[in-house]
Order: structure tokens, then sequence, then C-alpha cells
């Protein structure tokens, strides 16, 4: 969970790397306690293994655009991370005008500050997909002043990759991904984002089988159009 310098795209993935890990343990913590654990099950209970599997190669892919539902936040992500989730469940459950039997789809979340941003200006974006008919919300308010709102998130060309296992260990999938994107003539040209297809929701003892997606917008490097 962070962002990074657009001009320069992780200038410091080590460092970057280690503070979120300290950060996405506390946070899983905040997501247990204040989102509330029945509810997001009961909504969605994520894909198989095998129906993802095929993205533990890393890919370049194209993506459409996506009405989300959006609560943003800054400050401290160990203090914003569960009030963000909760406020984002709640309206959820909220919304009446919602297609009949549609389920929740997974959770996302952008990080578009660097790194080296101090921890109480940091922004996290987190997401719920809603369907694009839906143009208004339920008046809900969260915790300091929150409010949900609709955005139209914009992909076009993105790299992802799955990560299998907990928040903690998701360094090598980073690594991994970004030097696919160098290798294929790609550079990162968005926020961060992470899709989190089975969490502490869905697997609360079992972090070894969270599935969770790990992607970024890319573009054609300059060197790679100018082999071309």
């Amino acid at each position: 969970m962070y962002g990074h310098d657009m001009s320069c795209p992780f200038p410091d993935l080590k460092k970057g790397l280690s503070v979120k890990k300290s950060i996405i343990i506390v946070s899983v913590l905040l997501l247990l306690v204040g989102i509330g654990i029945a509810l997001f099950s009961m909504s969605h209970h994520g894909p198989s293994f095998d129906e993802v599997s095929h993205l533990l190669t890393p890919r370049i892919t194209k993506k459409p655009s996506q009405n989300m539902l959006v609560v943003e936040a800054t400050g401290d992500p160990n203090n914003t991370v569960g009030p963000a989730f909760g406020l984002l469940f709640k309206t959820w459950f909220k919304i009446k005008d919602r297609p009949k039997g549609k389920k929740m789809e997974a959770p996302r979340a952008r990080w578009p500050k660097p790194f080296e941003t101090p921890r109480d200006k940091w922004v996290g974006i987190y997401a719920l997909p809603v369907p694009a008919s839906l143009k208004s919300l339920p008046d809900v308010t969260g915790k300091n002043g929150l409010k949900p709102e609709l955005r139209e998130w914009q992909y076009g060309t993105v790299a992802e990759i799955l990560h299998v296992g907990p928040y903690s260990s998701e360094d090598t999938s980073f690594a991994k991904l970004k030097l696919y994107i160098s290798d294929n003539g790609y550079e990162i040209c968005g926020d961060h984002e992470e899709e989190y297809l089975k969490g502490p929701g869905i697997l609360p003892t079992n972090p070894e089988k969270y599935l969770t997606i790990l992607r970024y917008e890319v573009r054609q490097s300059k060197t790679s159009i100018g082999s071309e």
C-alpha cells in the first residue's frame, strides 16, 4: 500500500516495500475489527485459486474503465484503512437501487503518494466496483468526516500479477512485476493498485491463502518507442 514518483517509478523499491510491510500488517487487523467480517463474507466469497492461477505469471493487458464507490482518506494508513473500508461496506449495504442479486466485488485500493511522503500525509483511495447505472448514493458519513463518492477509474493498459500469501510477503511479487514491465518495454504511469480477491474477511485464520492482484497502469517507455 503505497504510491510512487510518476517521473521515476520506484526509485527505492526496497525502502517502499519495507514501509509497506509494517503498514499492511496493522491494516489487516483494522480490517478484521472494523469492517464486519460476516457481512463481507456473505456478499463476496472470492474466486478459487484455479480461476486466477494463470495470473501467477505477470501480464500486460487492456482493462476497461470502472465505476467505483470510493472513500479517500489522508493520514497514517494505520488509522485510515479500517474506517475507510468500513464506510465503503456500510454504504454498499444501504444502496437501494443496486441490481437485484448483485454481489459485492473485491475491494481495491490505490496509493498515489511517493514513498518519502510523511505518513500523516499519505493518501489512500479505497474502493468497491459498482454498476455503471448507479448515479447517486445514500447520505452516509464516516469517522472524521469521511464521505463516500462515485468516481470512474480509468485503466487502459495495465500490468498485473497475482500474489498468494500474506500481505507482508508481497516483496517478491512486486519485484517480479516491476522487472516484467521493464523487460517488455513499458514503464509505470499510474498509481499502484491492489485488488483483494481473498483476504481476512474470507480467510481470517489462513493468510497463506490470501489472493491479491497487484496492478499498475503502464505505457510504452520512450526508449522502447524510439527503438521501433
